[in-house]
């Protein structure tokens, strides 16, 4: 698994950036650049490339794309930036599968983490995912496609994200560009595997219903400090599901952002703020790292 790292590399605070199903780590470049601008101390980004993806290996067997298979990655990778330079303070920030790959290893008790998560990003996503949204999802993943141009795939791109919300064309064309590769024929085609679409079409509506349950649970195991990012028009995130999320677990503080769906891309100065803030506000003296479930 390939990841980008950012920062100092001997930084003891580690924040790793985990993007969706259909994402590479490259996603999080403007946020990591904003994090490393108003960090008043030594700091460490890391923004794997999930398997299937980016410059990532792709996997034998589509069956392994998968959450479990993720968060054993993240766990294995979490040992060997620990072995480099010690971790004394962890964050996460997860977008849309990133974040439910980030609840695998918060809320799941006993999972080797060097240490306790500290704070938790959760972007547009938590245990119960709108099921008009994976269809919409299930549409277009794995047609990876053949293009002419960067520019030509980051058209069709944004035909199915305008729910990132207003972009430049500049910046949007950055966002693409590591969304691609080069064929050897000649052109460009989508960065990921199309395998990875497989066990995701397999879901049901019903299955969908009995794995939140499942992630409900995890939620409520996580210990980490919890903020949950929204795009006001997201139909990933329901407002009754986020609503819920401050209810319970973690008890997640929200913020919507305006004009957007899911997800948010943490571009927008208001976006790379509001994560910002959250991640680098000072621990507080007699704020205690939580021991148990993360």
């Amino acid at each position: 698994m390939a990841y980008w790292e950012w920062g100092a590399p001997e930084a003891a605070h580690v924040i790793v950036c985990v993007h969706g199903i259909s994402r590479q780590g490259r996603d999080f470049d403007v946020l990591a650049q904003g994090l490393l601008d108003r960090a008043q101390a030594p700091l460490r980004v890391i923004c794997p490339d999930v398997a299937g993806r980016g410059r990532s290996d792709w996997l034998k067997d589509p069956a392994g794309y998968q959450l479990p298979t993720y968060v054993g990655d993240m766990l294995a990778m979490l040992a060997q930036l620990h072995g480099k330079a010690p971790i004394t303070t962890l964050d996460f920030v997860g977008t849309s599968m990133g974040g439910l790959i980030s609840l695998g290893l918060c809320g799941t008790p006993n999972l080797p983490l060097p240490v306790p998560v500290r704070r938790l990003v959760l972007n547009d996503v938590g245990p119960v995912i709108q099921w008009e949204a994976v269809q919409r999802i299930g549409s277009y993943l794995g047609k990876t496609g053949r293009f002419d141009s960067v520019q030509q795939a980051a058209d069709m791109m944004w035909a199915i994200s305008t729910g990132f919300g207003p972009h430049t064309p500049q910046q949007w064309l950055a966002l693409s560009q590591p969304m691609v590769k080069p064929l050897p024929e000649g052109g460009f085609t989508l960065h990921y595997d199309p395998a990875i679409a497989v066990p995701f079409r397999s879901i049901t509506e019903a299955a969908a219903r009995e794995g939140q349950a499942a992630i409900w649970q995890a939620y409520d195991h996580v210990t980490a400090e919890t903020l949950v990012t929204r795009g006001a028009n997201s139909d990933v995130l329901a407002p009754a599901t986020a609503q819920a999320m401050t209810q319970r677990g973690p008890r997640a503080r929200i913020i919507e952002f305006e004009g957007v769906g899911h997800a948010p891309t943490f571009i927008a100065d208001n976006q790379v703020e509001a994560v910002a803030s959250f991640l680098l506000r000072p621990t507080a003296i007699h704020e205690k790292p939580r021991s148990g479930a993360s």
